[in-house]
This record gives structure tokens, C-alpha cells and sequence, in this order.
């Protein structure tokens, strides 16, 4: 289908947008059109659909047997009516969240819709704290801030140790193995509940600014935050895709995906986009690595999804598939749409690899779409909708929302402004403070640049964390952000990801994650290609500050329990310079020692 399905412009907005220059040199940009017919609550989609499409796919995942385990909108709606009134009978408090510690399932997320459509919030919290970590001490820290009202996690054998140290005295609630727990109760105890009025007497209470999910950022910068997202952000944020991807009202979106519910991209953005649609939504329970990988690749051949979201990581794991194997290449891209991607920079040589799979089986490209946002924004602050020529661009700010550009050390730091911006992280209004400027526009971190000066509908192209950038000694500014994925194309395949080093010196550095190709290369084979990425990148006329002259290739793998690898797959920078500042001295050193690869 590729990119021929879009040749009728009805499927996409037209880009657009209004630029107001500011005195400083930074400017705005507006959307011009106004959004409109915003959904009070999450639960009107699902009220909706069951009983317009009751008999529609609604959710899927596998059984231990291999099948597919189906729900429609209407078995949904039934079974979310019944863990309703269980809380509501087990005197969930209004205001304490329900909390999961565990993986993406079927379960969590009738938990999860069931809580939202009592009015009460919902948090979902990456598994590595209760079932990677060593030791529980953040996760216990978490709990204890968002004081749950009621606890859940898919098996007690699993998470039990962690339920067990964070010491909240709340209700446990556990698929499997509750015994596991003292106070653990069976899951399927909220199912045989039977509804009362009492349910839809509460869903009738929310309002648009109740409190529907707390999510806590990455903590890349220190400890997580907790953000407060309301119903009418949720709700404005689909409106918002659903006005600019506008062949979503022709075509119901059938989406497989692993990314983690703890994280608005997984939740907010594409399980709200199947909800929100009614579509179909198949909960993927394989993820980007060797041996679960697998899993994912049998997953898109037996349902052919119309859209695929992923994260750059995810796109380079699928790529060895569709390219060892034409049959699953043309089950792949049989029925999609698009492709999107988002969370991290998407190098050229993965763009340039995909489009090649795709033309070999179609006849033509796919198209490719990416985005940009936050969890503070619920999560899109702009989306793409017209046809791109290569990776980089995040497209345009979507309906009622607007951008600001301020110049800050030779960037243009981005803020922004719109009904899907948060206004609160709970419990804290100090942090709350600092988040916005004094014009309300949250102060997100990221830098940004118009893709032509003289044609701002073309797009804004994403420049880096404002944060993550550094002086060299020479007084050179440094854009990590830029130079990685710089670096990442000019390596590969050898190399799956780098961390950018060089603060306080005079020359930039790379640490080295080697891809499992570079992993099967002799040490010095590696090294020599390496090297002569070093030398490309030198080559292309990059100066000292958008080329690395070094390298240091790591033989550890990035560390999710130490947070250098979050839940979605990409690298957490300054988590792993501190980590391993001992490798950034040997990378650094003078003399340099024989481990390290010099540009030459």
C-alpha cells in the first residue's frame, strides 16, 4: 500500500502554520485551525464503541498456548463495568491511584480503564524497579510518594519481594500466585463482581480535569517526577492526532506494539489511539532483543497492523528480519500505512534500510511519520502529516497548541504551550514552578530549528537536549544529540549506540555499544571499523565539535537496572557517563592507552 494510499489528500491535513517573530530573535508557532470536539472522558470512547461496534476487536494477547486471547469493545465494556464496582466495593479512596508494577496485559488494562472510569487515576511503573532491581529502594520511594490505594502486579513469585519491602498498607491484587502475598487477593475476584448502578453513577462525576493516569518521567536527571495527567489532555491529545491524521476517521487502526504502558507513548498515544478510533490493539510480548525478537516478528505476521509505532532500537532489530526473510517483509508491509517513530533520533542508515525492505515487496516506499513530546504533554506537541524525505523532522505543532524558539547558547530552545500540556506534578510545587516560564509555556529541554527559514510549514527539525550539550575546552558548543546520530549512521552496523563524551576537553569522544554484528567481528576488525567511521565522519567536512576524533568500545552492555537503558530501549546519556566515568578518564587520557581508537 505504501505511500499511494495518501495520493488522496483527504488522508492528511494540510500543513500549516503561523510564525509570529519575537523582538529576541526566537518566534511562535501557531497551528491555524482551532480543535475542536474534545471528549470529556476516556471512558466516553469505550461507552461509545461498545455500543456502536460492540461486536469489534477491541484487545488481544497471547495465551500460554500460542492463541490469541480476543476481547470486543462489548466483552470490554462488561468486564471493566465489573473491576469497577469491585473497587468501588473494596472503598478505593478518590484520590489514591491504582498502581502497577508489572508488564503490558490484558488484565492491566481492563484495571486500568476500569479505574479511569470510576474517576480514580491509574499508574503504571516500569517493571525493572520491582522485578530487575537488586534492591527495592526506589521503587519503595515511588510508592511512598504516590501513596496507592491499591496495588497490582501479574504474579506474586515474580513481585512479591517488591510488594514486600514497599510496605504499603493497601489492597494487593495479583493474577497469579496470590498466595504469594499476605495480603494478596485474586484478580479474578474484581472480574466476578456483578456492576451496579453505582459505577456509571461515578463514571457520570468526572469531570475534563479529573485526574486519569500519574506518570513518572524517565528520572534521567535525577529522581522521577510524577506527572498529572487529566482526562481533557488525554482527550485533546487524540483529537488533536485525529484532525491532522484525518484517514483515521476512514480506516480503524490496527496497531501491535511492546512499548511499556509506564511511558505515554505505549499508553497515551497508542493505546488511546486504538481506544479513541475503536480499533484493534495487540498487546506484543516481545520486545527488541535477541530471542524476544522473535516473538514480536511472529506477532506482525499473523496480524498485519495498518500503523507500527516504535523506537529507533526497535527499527534495528526489525530490520535483520525483513531483510533475511521476503515472506515476512511482505507480511509486514501487506496492509500498512505508516510507519512512525519516535523517542530518539532515527539514524539515516535505518530510514535508507527500511525503505529499501519496503520497495522490494511493494514497489514503492512506505511512508514514515514521527512526532515529538513528553510526558508532561500527554504525549504529542507536534506530529507529522505530508511526506517526509528523510529522518530528523518532528513535524508541525498540532490543533491549539503553540511553540515557542528562544535563542539560548547558539540554539533555539523550544517551549510550548496547549490544552495537552500538564499544569501540575503532583505533591510538588516547587519542581511545578520551575516547569513554566512566566508566559505558562512549559520549558521542556529540547532545541529545534525550522526545516527552511523562508517556508515554516515544511517543519521543525529536532536539535538535542539543551541539557545534554557541552563546551569543549576550546570554547566550541557540542550537540550531542545531533553528533549521535552523526555518529550511529557513520558506524553502522557495527555499533548499536554511543554516548558522546568530551566535557572539560579539548576533543570529543565516543563510548561504544557494538551492535551483535560488531559483537561477532575479532576485536581488531571491529576496531578498524570503527576507525574508518571516526574518518568518515572527519571526512564529510564536520568540525571538531560534530565529529568524535575518539572512540572506546564498551564490553558491558547498558545496564537497565542502573538506568542507563530505560524500559522503551534508548540510552540514557548522562546515566552512563556517570556510571562508567572511569572509561570517559581512559577515553580522555593522554597518553591515550592502546584501547582507545583514534580518528588517525
Amino acid at each position: 500500500m505504501g505511500n499511494s494510499f495518501f495520493n488522496n489528500p483527504a488522508m492528511l491535513a494540510t500543513p500549516a502554520v503561523i510564525k509570529q517573530d519575537l523582538p529576541n530573535g526566537g518566534f511562535v508557532l501557531t497551528s491555524p485551525y482551532p480543535l475542536e470536539n474534545v471528549t470529556r472522558c476516556i471512558g466516553d470512547w469505550l461507552e461509545y464503541w461498545a455500543k456502536t461496534t460492540p461486536n469489534a476487536l477491541f484487545l488481544a494477547e497471547r495465551a500460554p498456548d500460542g492463541e490469541w486471547i480476543k476481547l470486543t469493545y462489548a466483552q470490554t465494556r462488561e468486564k471493566i463495568g465489573a473491576i469497577a464496582q469491585g473497587l468501588l466495593d473494596w472503598g478505593l479512596p478518590e484520590n489514591a491511584p491504582v498502581v502497577c508494577l508489572s508488564d503490558n496485559s490484558l488484565e492491566q488494562a481492563l484495571l486500568m480503564f476500569a479505574t479511569m472510569h470510576i474517576g480514580r487515576p491509574f499508574t503504571a511503573i516500569t517493571s525493572a524497579y520491582s522485578r530487575l532491581a537488586k534492591e527495592y529502594s526506589k521503587i519503595s520511594s515511588i510508592l511512598h510518594d504516590l501513596k496507592p490505594g491499591l496495588l497490582y502486579a501479574s504474579d506474586g513469585a515474580v513481585y512479591g519481594p517488591a510488594l514486600r519491602a514497599a510496605g504499603q498498607n493497601c489492597p494487593v491484587v495479583l493474577s497469579h500466585n496470590a498466595y504469594s502475598v499476605a495480603t494478596g487477593r485474586s484478580f479474578s475476584e474484581l472480574l466476578r463482581t456483578k456492576e451496579t448502578p453505582a459505577v456509571m453513577e461515578a463514571f457520570a462525576r468526572i469531570t475534563p480535569q479529573t485526574h486519569a493516569k500519574y506518570l513518572l518521567t524517565s528520572g534521567s536527571t535525577g529522581k522521577p517526577k510524577i506527572v498529572v495527567n487529566t482526562h481533557h489532555m488525554l482527550c485533546a491529545n487524540q483529537e488533536q492526532i485525529r484532525q491532522s491524521w484525518t484517514f483515521l476517521r476512514e480506516e480503524k487502526p490496527v496497531i501491535v506494539s511492546w512499548l511499556p504502558w509506564s511511558h505515554t507513548f505505549g499508553s497515551n498515544h497508542n493505546l488511546n489511539m486504538a481506544l479513541c478510533n475503536g480499533g484493534s490493539f495487540y498487546i506484543d510480548e516481545g520486545r527488541p532483543v535477541p530471542g524476544l525478537m522473535e516473538k514480536s516478528v511472529r506477532n506482525l505476521r499473523e496480524v498485519q497492523p495498518n500503523l507500527y509505532f516504535n523506537v529507533p532500537k526497535g527499527f534495528d532489530a526489525l530490520i535483520a528480519f525483513l531483510e533475511e526473510d521476503e515472506s515476512f517483509a511482505r507480511d509486514f508491509f501487506g496492509r500498512l500505512r505508516g510507519v512512525f517513530y519516535a523517542a530518539a533520533a532515527l539514524p539515516q542508515t535505518t530510514w535508507d534500510r527500511l525503505e529499501l525492505s519496503a520497495k522490494s515487496v511493494l514497489g514503492e516506499a512506505v511512508w514514515f511519520t514521527s512526532a515529538w513530546g513528553a510526558t508532561e504533554t500527554s504525549p504529542l506537541i507536534t506530529n507529522v502529516h505530508w511526506k517526509l524525505d528523510g529522518p530528523g523532522c518532528i513535524g508541525l505543532p498540532v490543533l491549539g497548541t503553540s511553540l515557542k524558539f528562544l535563542p539560548n547558547n547558539g540554539k533555539l530552545e523550544m517551549r510550548v504551550k496547549g490544552p495537552q500540556v500538564f499544569s501540575e506534578y503532583l505533591n510538588d510545587p516547587e519542581q511545578t514552578a520551575k516547569a513554566f516560564d512566566e508566559e505558562g509555556y512549559y520549558i521542556i529541554g529540547d532545541a529545534g530549528l525550522l526545516v527552511d527559514k523562508e517556508h515554516p510549514e515544511k517543519g521543525v527539525l529536532f536539535n538535542g537536549r539543551v541539557a545534554e550539550d557541552f563546551k569543549l575546552t576550546t570554547g566550541t558548543w557540542v550537540s550531542v544529540g545531533t553528533l549521535r546520530v552523526k555518529a550511529v549512521t557513520a558506524l553502522s552496523p557495527w555499533v548499536q549506540d554511543v554516548v558522546v563524551t568530551g566535557h572539560d576537553a579539548d576533543e570529543v569522544g565516543l563510548l561504544v555499544f557494538p551492535s551483535p554484528e560488531g559483537k561477532a567481528l575479532p576485536p581488531a576488525e571491529l576496531a578498524a571499523h570503527i576507525q574508518a567511521g571516526l574518518q568518515k565522519m572527519r571526512a564529510e567536512g564536520a568540525g571538531s565539535s560534530q565529529s568524535a576524533s575518539r572512540a572506546l568500545i564498551l564490553d558491558e552492555p547498558p545496564s537497565m537496572d542502573e538506568g542507563e537503558i530505560t524500559d522503551k530501549a534508548y540510552i540514557n546519556q548522562r546515566a552512563v557517563l556517570k556510571r562508567r566515568a572511569d572509561k570517559v578518564q581512559i577515553l580522555h587520557r593522554k597518553p591515550r592507552t592502546e584501547a582507545v581508537i583514534v580518528c588517525g
